[in-house]
């Protein structure tokens, strides 16, 4: 009987359920789109709603195994992959009782608080883990003990939520180093939970559960589980991990000194590392791989992919329209128009997502900027390929950033996700890093990445390396084109000016912030 290996995605705009054939091939998905409430009694908050959103993943297994056309008893095993910095808190029976998902940033007065503790505590947090109060479970575990007081009396357990689908499909809350250390409450060094950080803070030490290393067998389906997703028993759960760790793995960056981005809601540029450090400025950010003893640095461009939803939802309703009577996808007509729009977009920008500043995380008020009432030169697609041109510019200032800490700045990367399927913003990438854009057959990376894992986990495959080799394949590359490099080069210059200005004026409240991190 073909064996088959599942995995289970919950990304910042969506949760899927991808089947691959033991091959690596992509034989059945299944999405649903959701959305994260902010609760109006606390600004910044980004709810995680478990009910609603187990429901969807339900559905999502139940549909993509029926669409494979298989039955349950095929699938070899399963691993989870999610956004990260979400968390789930849990009571002593292991019922959900406060969930929020990753950019959540309602606690302000919490990070002030830890703040006037300590000045210096963040720091120590960066060193021993890699992570700031930006986006880290300190300030929230915090936030629960001070707003929600009656919530984190009942707290027995904590978990990211690629592990809550765990615990959803065998009953046991765990935890994986991919996803914890972006906690904050993690030691990069150890891959395990450093108590002592929550300790110091008069938080409690005892919630964290047991780690396994991404790969490692957590259980099988449980008996619930198989009557509520039409899944077997016979099934493992394998320890998954984080999102853009695990689509490294999809996409074979494995090993020292590989580069990969990934453009999904957010775009990630990962650089591996065999060395467990940090950088001396708290700028970037410092993760656990998904592979043992490999690290990486890691820069974050906040909302690119929801920013062009956000426009094709808003300006682009012609498009959707046409594509919906042709059966092709609103990006791919969009992407034929701004083709013909010239590199740098007639010298207009937009500043949405800034240069990641790990330690003082804010981002101008979006905005386009740079236009003339030239309706030929300024159209909605020359908007759109800003919108393109702004997530190369932040990604560019990436590898620079990433460079500063480690010396390294790769000759090539590989680009994944929803934005690589695009060859237009391929090309405008790899003009604007002056660098060859490797783009792999399978875009979707991160579910592969934890297919993979499954398949490691029940023995398919002898090892990481081994299965990346036979499955990660290259579709296509896109060699930079110099004429253009020379104008994303000063495009880059007149940008980082124009974006520091802007940041000004929200830092003066003159705009308002598209995100800041609590604190700030």
């Amino acid at each position: 009987m073909k064996q088959y290996l599942m995995a289970i995605d919950a990304g910042t705009g969506s949760v899927r359920a991808v089947l691959f054939d033991t091959e690596g091939n992509q034989v059945a998905v299944a999405q649903r789109e959701w959305e994260h409430v902010q609760d109006l009694r606390y600004p910044g908050s980004m709810g995680f709603d478990w009910v609603q959103n187990w429901a969807l993943a339900k559905d999502c297994i139940w549909e993509s195994v029926r669409h494979a056309g298989i039955v349950p008893e095929q699938i070899a095993a399963i691993s989870t992959t999610s956004m990260r910095e979400g968390i789930v808190l849990y009571d002593a029976q292991g019922k959900e009782i406060w969930a929020c998902a990753n950019v959540d940033a309602r606690s302000n007065e919490e990070v002030a608080q830890l703040i006037a503790m300590d000045p210096a505590f963040e720091q120590v947090v960066y060193a021993r883990s890699g992570q700031t109060y930006a986006l880290g479970a300190l300030p929230r575990l915090l936030w629960v003990k001070n707003k929600e007081p009656q919530i984190y009396a009942q707290c027995k357990y904590m978990s990211m939520l690629n592990d809550w689908l765990i615990y959803k499909l065998c009953g046991k809350i765990t935890a994986e180093p991919s996803n914890a250390c972006t906690s904050g409450i993690y030691d990069l060094k150890q891959r395990d939970w450093n108590t002592e950080l929550a300790k110091k803070l008069g938080l409690k030490d005892d919630i964290f559960p047991q780690t396994y290393e991404c790969g490692k067998v957590v259980g099988n389906v449980s008996e619930e589980a198989a009557r509520e997703c039409g899944l077997s028993t016979e099934s493992l759960l394998v320890a998954g991990g984080g999102d853009a760790q695990l689509g490294c793995v999809g996409v074979g960056v494995v090993s020292d000194k590989q580069a990969a981005i990934f453009g999904g809601s957010f775009w990630q540029y990962e650089l591996n590392t065999k060395a467990c450090t940090v950088d001396k400025n708290c700028k970037v950010r410092v993760n656990c791989h998904a592979v043992d003893n490999i690290w990486q640095y890691e820069a974050i461009a906040f909302m690119p992919g929801l920013a062009m939803r956000w426009y094709r939802d808003s300006f682009c309703q012609e498009e959707k329209a046409r594509a919906k009577e042709q059966g092709i996808a609103a990006y791919a007509l969009l992407n034929q128009e701004a083709e013909k729009i010239p590199a740098g977009c007639y010298g207009m920008m937009c500043t949405f997502s800034d240069v990641m500043n790990y330690i003082s995380w804010r981002h101008a008020a979006p905005s386009f900027i740079n236009f003339a009432f030239d309706a030929e030169k300024f159209n909605k697609y020359t908007f759109y390929r800003a919108i393109m041109e702004n997530a190369a510019l932040v990604t560019r200032g990436h590898l620079d950033l990433v460079e500063e800490s480690t010396g390294i700045r790769p000759e090539s990367v590989v680009f994944a996700g929803g934005a690589s399927q695009s060859d237009l913003w391929c090309q405008i990438l790899a003009d604007t890093l002056d660098v060859t854009v490797k783009v792999p057959y399978v875009k979707e990376a991160t579910a592969l990445g934890a297919a993979i894992l499954a398949g490691y986990g029940a023995g398919i495959y002898p090892s990481l390396e081994q299965a990346v080799e036979k499955i990660a394949k290259v579709e296509k590359e896109f060699i930079p084109n110099q004429a253009n490099v020379v104008v994303y080069e000063e495009l880059y210059r007149k940008w980082r000016k124009v974006y520091e200005k802007q940041l000004e004026l929200a830092d003066q409240k003159w705009t308002d912030y598209m995100w800041v991190a609590p604190g700030i």
